[in-house]
């Protein structure tokens, strides 16, 4: 297979893979077999396609090639399981267009599998890190490593969190679908949270050779939305939406014509989406109109502060820093107080910055992750402790999984050593030459 072809099949997968494990998942109302399934369809896939070419459509060929196996499999159980004879009942699976009846039947009126699929997978019988591990496994696509370096965990941890909650579903008889009424609130914070999660690796993937994945971010902002429809009345729920939207309207100036990042600070204003700021900015407001600030519409006004701005001199950092300081009080976190020194550094110097990084040096969220050494890094090369910085970046190069941004790293650290030459040749050139 050459590399090309084998490439645009992970690229078709990474797409369509969470669709095809809702659908099939609807169908046989077992996430785990649900996965299977996609999965077996994925290996027809890798042998077929590079002979044949990738299928105009190669979601609807992927699906299809996924439903005869599940229709295969309920003709192997021969009806024996009660979910599958309830759902199956009068029925003759012999027929082609069975399975299409079968998903027919287990439709409801929301009508997305994606969402029931986030419900399911945030069921309460699960605990807190099994529903975030699922959904980032199902929905987001993630693999097990990419998921234990977002939260700082052993990868096999990780795993036998996955293995586990597919089979407490299983074993729990877990109704797919999104729940109503006094049901829903309970469920709310962890749909929100795993949402959320999706965005973020979309905005900004902790790993692989694409600094974004948009698709990713903009089925969260989808699932989203429909959220909110669900919950009109959670303040929260819109604040999320915002922080989404707003955070959305960056994709096309995030990255460069090679796909290189693009800091925010360096970011064509210009190409900012101004109609999602105005969605995001409409939804901020109907969150702050509904309750209190939680942390998600704490963000989006955060978001918010950036949107407002027409260049980034105008960025009103004071008000950022404040709002960390209030995000921070309400929902304390080692990430939330370093956002707060990027702000700070902002609104008072890197002096002020840095104080307030060396105080989370021997946080254990940051053992393993380039982040702390990244903005150590930045605001030492602002002081003109170049070597340090260097070294900073160098560190945090080497930590970070994703291509594109350790590239962006190194190209920080050399920038830090080519300063260093110059200074080291400028006090050669004031004592005559000598050092």
């Amino acid at each position: 297979m050459s590399t090309e072809t084998h490439q645009a099949i992970n690229a078709v997968w990474r797409i369509e893979q969470a669709k095809l494990v809702a659908g099939l998942a609807r169908m046989v109302r077992d996430i785990g077999v649900a996965e299977e399934l996609a999965q077996d369809a994925l290996v027809v896939a890798l042998e077929r396609w590079p002979e044949t070419g990738i299928p105009d459509n190669p979601g609807a060929w992927l699906m299809a090639t996924a439903k005869r196996r599940a229709i295969d499999r309920l003709r192997h159980l021969k009806m024996q399981d009660r979910k599958h004879a309830e759902i199956g009942y009068g029925l003759d699976l012999e027929q082609e267009d069975a399975v299409d009846e079968i998903a027919a039947r287990l439709d409801d009126d929301i009508g997305d599998d994606l969402l029931k699929l986030v419900f399911t997978a945030c069921h309460p019988v699960l605990s807190r890190e099994a529903r975030v591990a699922l959904t980032l496994r199902l929905i987001g696509g993630l693999s097990t490593a990419e998921i234990a370096r977002a939260y700082f965990v052993p990868e096999p941890t990780i795993a036998q969190r996955i293995v586990r909650a597919k089979r407490t579903l299983a074993e729990s008889e877990i109704a797919y679908e999104v729940p109503r009424g006094e049901a829903l609130a309970p469920r709310l914070a962890s749909v929100c949270e795993v949402i959320y999660l999706i965005f973020n690796e979309g905005y900004a993937a902790t790993a692989g050779e694409d600094w974004i994945r948009p698709q990713l971010a903009q089925e969260a902002v989808r699932l989203g939305r429909i959220l909110a429809g669900l919950a009109p009345a959670e303040p929260e729920v819109f604040g999320l939406v915002a922080l989404m939207e707003i955070q959305s309207s960056r994709f096309a100036a995030r990255v460069g014509p090679d796909g290189e990042p693009v800091l925010l600070l360096d970011q064509n204003r210009a190409r900012w989406d101004h109609l999602l700021i105005r969605r995001g900015l409409a939804a901020l407001a109907r969150a702050e109109g509904l309750g209190p600030r939680g942390p998600y519409t704490l963000q989006a006004a955060i978001a918010a502060c950036h949107a407002r701005a027409a260049t980034a001199d105008q960025t009103d950092w004071r008000r950022i820093a404040d709002l960390y300081a209030e995000l921070a009080a309400l929902a304390p976190s080692p990430i939330v107080e370093l956002n707060r020194a990027v702000a700070v550094s902002m609104a008072d110097g890197a002096t002020a910055g840095l104080a307030i990084v060396e105080t989370l040096a021997n946080a254990p969220v940051f053992a393993t992750s380039h982040l702390l050494p990244g903005v150590r890094a930045d605001f030492l090369m602002k002081l003109g402790r170049l070597a340090e910085a260097k070294a900073d970046f160098e560190q945090a190069a080497e930590l970070t999984r994703n291509a594109r941004e350790r590239d962006l790293l190194l190209a920080r650290a050399a920038e830090c050593g080519v300063s260093l030459r110059d200074q080291a040749a400028t006090r050669r050139a004031s004592s005559g030459g000598t050092v």
